[in-house]
């Protein structure tokens, strides 16, 4: 602004002490913005859980399947299923590969029915000979497949799957006709299809809940300490303005317990009450109330009510919650003049969810003004200040928009 909104007219007056910083608006532990971080590093986590989860499958299935497939081929008993079955999953692994690391997996249980109808056929096509060998890919691949599959949801899941897939096992293990060889390799076979496969789930699930508590417990202590320090910061420039106002109030009552201020006089009556009305203002901006704007200005008009002025304040709307900095920008102003009103005045609150409008109406007076800059509109900060007289009327008014 081009000059204080509440510059006093005695020279031994001082202005209320300007807050051009802001003071930062703690975040409580439990909100959105304080759990913002916990889910970020959670999500961090995940991915990288996530893209080792799909390049194992797709390492497995290629690197080691694959040359195992196609130098067994001609042993199958049915070749074309096998192949055309790692086919089929190579490509469907790959979709569910890239849809899982863009976060919109496929949907798990068709998914996970394909893949238990692949390893049905494969182990049905590999035949008595192929069954124990790596040929007969499903063993050590379908169950990197199922983890992809089933993902994000809980391990019982894929441990109904892996069961299942060692149920089919078993069933072409007994069809052919074991021997206590073929059980054994069957019961090693099943611990390897169950425990890396699990382990890798568990492992990644537990990890990102780590990751995710350690986030959280680091982002509540910041905010800890973010309320802190603005709660001391706060404590600080209140303390500032405290002294300044009282200073200026001072100043008054001693002028006027040393004979050096006429009590009758206009001039000291306004610096009275503007002194007044600031302390009154100091004090109600740190009550706790529902309205704390509506709570300041009820107090500057109860003030100019209780010096003979009367007073109309109008409000319309709930103002919403702002930073003190713009609640003393909207208020202050508008004391200033309410110092210098005479006959009566109005003050009127209109407020909306993204804008608070503070208007006061005084009936004009010869003289130059008292407080206040000159007529005409003035922008500090986020807060626009428009004051008009005409010789009948003052009018001033502050804005605040989002």
């Amino acid at each position: 602004m081009s000059a204080d909104l509440n510059a006093p007219a005695h020279p031994t007056d001082a202005p209320e002490a300007p807050n051009r910083a802001s003071v930062p608006t703690p975040r409580a532990p439990d909100s959105p913005a304080a759990l913002a971080a916990p889910a970020a590093v959670a999500h961090a986590s995940d991915r990288g859980a996530r893209i080792a989860a799909v390049a194992i499958a797709l390492a497995w299935h290629v690197a080691i399947a694959l040359p195992a497939v196609l130098s067994a081929r001609a042993e199958f008993a049915a070749p074309a299923v096998v192949l055309g079955a790692w086919i089929l999953v190579a490509v469907t692994g790959a979709v569910a590969g890239v849809r899982l690391l863009q976060g919109s997996p496929l949907p798990p249980w068709p998914l996970a029915g394909l893949l238990l109808v692949v390893d049905a056929a494969v182990f049905a096509a590999a035949g008595e000979r192929q069954l124990f060998t790596a040929a007969n890919w499903v063993w050590g691949t379908l169950g990197w497949f199922f983890v992809l599959a089933v993902w994000g949801r809980r391990v019982v899941g894929l441990i109904a799957l892996l069961s299942t897939h060692a149920l089919i096992a078993l069933v072409a293990v007994l069809v052919h006709g074991p021997d206590p060889a073929d059980v054994a390799r069957y019961v090693m076979y099943v611990y390897g299809t169950f425990s890396l496969p699990v382990a890798v789930f568990v492992g990644s699930t537990v990890i990102v809940g780590l990751a995710r508590e350690r986030a959280a417990v680091s982002a509540a202590g910041h905010a800890m300490a973010a309320e802190r320090d603005a709660a001391e910061r706060g404590l600080r420039e209140r303390r500032d303005r405290l002294a300044l106002v009282s200073s200026a109030a001072g100043r008054v009552l001693g002028d006027l317990a040393g004979g050096q201020a006429d009590p009758d006089d206009p001039e000291v009556q306004r610096r009275c009450m503007l002194a007044a009305a600031r302390l009154r203002r100091l004090i109600a901006e740190s009550d706790d109330v529902p309205d704390p704007l509506l709570h300041e200005l009820r107090a500057a008009a109860d003030l100019a009510e209780r010096n003979g002025l009367p007073i109309d304040l109008v409000t319309i709307g709930t103002p919403p919650p702002l930073p003190v900095e713009v609640r003393r920008r909207l208020a202050d102003p508008l004391t200033g003049t309410l110092a210098d009103a005479r006959g009566w005045a109005r003050l009127t609150v209109v407020s909306g969810p993204d804008e608070v409008v503070v208007s006061l109406v005084t009936p004009d007076r010869e003289g130059p003004e008292s407080t206040g800059p000159p007529p005409g509109e003035h922008d500090d900060g986020p807060v626009q200040y428009l004051y008009e007289r005409d010789g009948n009327i003052r009018w001033a008014q502050t804005r605040w928009r989002r």
